[in-house]
């Protein structure tokens, strides 16, 4: 198990990485988080939401992502609390005190999940969240020392250098968890980059006071080319770098309650784009492209984009005859209304959009998530396309932007539909869509960006990213970066104790 001294010490990279360690080695390996609380989500197969860290790590293991690997996900909504997610499904939204009386029957949750992985992989590698020893909250932990005890798994522990206070940050964790210090076997300090001749005496130091060794130091990576977990990466910096000219300006308009940000990433890999998460007005104004992303709290951030006359940048850009375009949250604020008549998401029963698409949105009680196949029925690209749905809106008007194929809704597979379905939307430059993961197909991300450039009076390019392949060469690059980092001998050896 990894667990980390605080949050963003780097427990879901690490855990990938041991993943695709031991999957190169021809071990049956999976990744197992008892609870996540994250914005950012995936759908299986099956139809089932799990946390996206969590789906990366399957894919390190070279397996398919499944709803046992994460059986709790909790989606924060602001006052409304958490969106409880159980085995991939929706289950009702919670206050923490509520969540916490609700414990006996997550963590049945998490031991019948684990022991299904546990007869089916030879190895299985979990992860922690947050900081195990935060005292207050020990006796209704199940993702931490919980669950390592449930499964008698030997933990390493992770702290962040880069932070500051690394050695305080592990011995102060060892100290507070008190005798569950016991199932710590070594420390992994993460994100180094000062003199290794400096840091080599602290390593002694720590293993003398607490009697656990440093496995590895692992270095500094700038840009490991793979997705974050949650929108702290966000926080740090507003600019999506990479190489290139970058002679096209996307903005994304920075959400408060942003999820799945990581639709995006592959737009930052094109050599010609600039990604920026912004809300000044000038720079949406000003760019090639507007984005207004997914949220958990649809209504929430709309009127918080009112309250800072976004609304008005965002129409102002459409007039200039800048691309704007919703993905699923943001596709519904594009529209004349939303209606919340369960109150679902929020405590308005209608809330006015910004009118750029001729759809409304009403939230029902249950949530779609499934994968879908789809194609463009009017412009940008002819190509098919893959993605999956995340939501609780219906959207009904101007609806033909896509026509769909959902291989799962609900909690039933539907491999045939008996009439086409339609999704998303367009009026002249403004076009939204409920579809996340568009942006992974390669040549359709191209087509867009042709499109733009077309409109600035650029040359087309050809595709010249593989995003899927861009993600697999980034997972083995940071496997080898572990491995030669880590006394993988030590790990080996406490795995068969």
């Amino acid at each position: 198990m990894i667990q980390g001294t605080g949050s963003g010490a780097g427990k879901s990279l690490i855990a990938a990485a041991f993943c695709r360690i031991f999957a190169d080695e021809g071990v049956k390996v999976a990744p197992f988080k008892a609870q996540n609380m994250a914005l950012n989500s995936f759908i299986t197969a099956e139809g089932g939401e799990i946390g996206r860290a969590q789906a990366l790590q399957a894919e390190a293991a070279r397996v398919m992502p499944a709803v046992d690997m994460n059986p709790i996900l909790l989606k924060a909504s602001g006052e409304m609390g958490s969106q409880v997610i159980i085995h991939g499904r929706a289950f009702r939204y919670m206050k923490a005190q509520e969540y916490y009386t609700f414990k006996k029957e997550a963590w049945k949750a998490v031991t019948t999940s684990y022991e299904k992985l546990a007869k089916a992989y030879d190895l299985i590698i979990m992860e922690g969240a947050g900081s195990p020893a935060e005292i207050n909250l020990m006796d209704v932990d199940i993702v931490n020392m919980s669950a390592a005890k449930m499964a008698k798994a030997p933990v390493l522990l992770v702290g962040d250098i880069d932070k500051g206070g690394v050695f305080a940050s592990l011995f102060g964790t060892v100290k507070l968890l008190g005798r569950d210090s016991r199932h710590i076997k070594g420390f992994i300090i993460n994100k180094f980059r000062g003199d290794m001749e400096i840091l080599r005496p602290g390593l002694q130091m720590i293993q003398d006071r607490t009697g656990k060794p440093v496995i590895g130091v692992l270095p500094y990576v700038h840009d490991l080319g793979l997705p974050e977990e949650d929108g702290m990466a966000l926080s740090q910096g507003s600019r999506c770098r990479g190489q290139g000219s970058r002679e096209l300006k996307i903005v994304i308009v920075r959400l408060k309650y942003i999820s799945n940000f990581t639709d995006f990433d592959p737009l930052a890999q094109e050599p010609d784009v600039e990604l920026v998460y912004s809300t000044n007005p000038v720079e949406i104004e000003n760019a090639d492209m507007v984005i207004i992303p997914g949220t958990k709290n649809t209504v929430k951030d709309l009127l918080l984009l009112k309250k800072q006359n976004l609304d008005q940048s965002i129409g102002r850009a459409f007039a200039k005859g800048i691309d704007v375009m919703g993905m699923c949250g943001g596709y519904q604020m594009l529209g004349n209304r939303i209606l919340d008549p369960y109150h679902a998401e929020s405590t308005h029963a209608e809330v006015e959009g910004l009118g750029l698409l001729n759809i409304e949105t009403v939230f029902e009680k249950e949530k779609i998530t499934c994968q879908v196949e789809a194609e463009m029925i009017k412009a940008i690209s002819d190509q098919p396309l893959k993605g999956y749905e995340i939501h609780m809106g219906r959207s009904s008007g101007d609806i033909g932007l896509f026509r769909i194929k959902r291989l799962f809704s609900g909690s039933s597979p539907v491999t045939h539909n008996s009439s086409p379905l339609f999704d998303g939307s367009a009026n002249k430059n403004c076009w939204g869509t409920y579809l996340h993961g568009i942006f992974d197909n390669n040549e359709f991300r191209r087509d867009l960006i042709n499109r733009i450039r077309e409109k600035k009076g650029l040359p087309v390019l050809p595709v010249s990213v593989d995003y899927t392949g861009m993600k697999e060469r980034a997972l083995d690059n940071l496997a080898a970066m572990v491995k030669e980092n880590i006394d993988m001998e030590f790990v080996r050896r406490i795995l068969t104790l």
